[in-house]
């Protein structure tokens, strides 16, 4: 791997447009898209098909990369290379997944989940098939379908489909993989039970009343708590920002 002045210096001449540093950059990191695109092997997409996508989401990270985010910037082109795969399995993949398959996979989920709180152990595909009135081989496509990655972007049925992005301030960056980078520091931070009502909500699809019989509240004491939890998010979002 390069040395971190190295790096500095290929990604300014890549910047000005030296192919030639993009390249060099490009074989130099070639271990790190790699190691990104490995998790969507299985998806109906070749492994080659996967690594050039990496190459886009990695160019797009030296393009649009600024030394003042005081972050590394293998960090910054992580999230940059995730996006440009997602986006090809979500717009243009093998299988696109459906609010309605979205919503089923998350009752299915909420209902394992449920079982193994109660029983220690997991249904089996027939036992879910029961519960939900379906055939055996759908409950597999639905959850193997609900694989595929969701976004912070996502929006949920009971708030108007307005995504957790929306919610916490934004700026003017669409493709802001720092406020990502943030994002995820946050949610990572957060108590369990915090978190646990976060990526239910927002990246498993579920509704408010799908996590109170989870976690054994109401609905409406769900709902009080996202809305803490967001504005305390918020709050932490805004003094990062200035602080950064």
């Amino acid at each position: 791997m390069l040395e971190q002045d190295e790096t500095t210096e290929l990604i300014k001449s890549a910047q000005s447009g030296d192919e030639s540093a993009k390249a060099r950059l490009i074989t130099e990191n070639a271990p790190l898209i790699k190691s990104v695109i490995r998790r969507f092997k299985g998806r109906g997409v070749e492994y080659d098909d996967l690594y050039q996508l990496g190459c886009v989401g990695f160019l797009k990270a030296i393009k649009n990369f600024s030394f003042g985010f005081n972050v590394r910037f293998s960090t910054y082109a992580v999230p940059m290379i995730l996006g440009e795969v997602r986006r090809y399995l979500r717009d243009d993949g093998y299988i696109k997944v459906s609010r309605s398959v979205k919503a089923e996979a998350a009752k299915i989920n909420a209902f394992v989940a449920e079982y193994r709180s109660r029983t220690g152990g997991m249904p089996s595909v027939e036992e879910i098939a029961a519960k939900f009135g379906i055939e055996a081989q759908d409950v597999v496509f639905t959850l193997d379908s609900a694989k595929l990655p969701l976004s912070i972007y996502d929006g949920t049925e009971e708030d108007g489909s307005r995504p957790i992005i929306d919610r916490l301030p934004s700026g003017d960056t669409e493709n802001d993989s720092i406020d990502r980078i943030m994002l995820k520091d946050m949610i990572t931070s957060l108590p369990e039970r915090d978190r646990k009502i976060i990526l239910l909500r927002y990246f498993r699809g579920s509704t408010q009343c799908e996590v109170a019989r989870l976690l054994g509240v109401s609905q409406v004491q769900i709902s009080r708590l996202e809305n803490k939890i967001l504005c305390m998010m918020r709050a932490e979002f805004e003094d990062k920002e200035k602080s950064g």
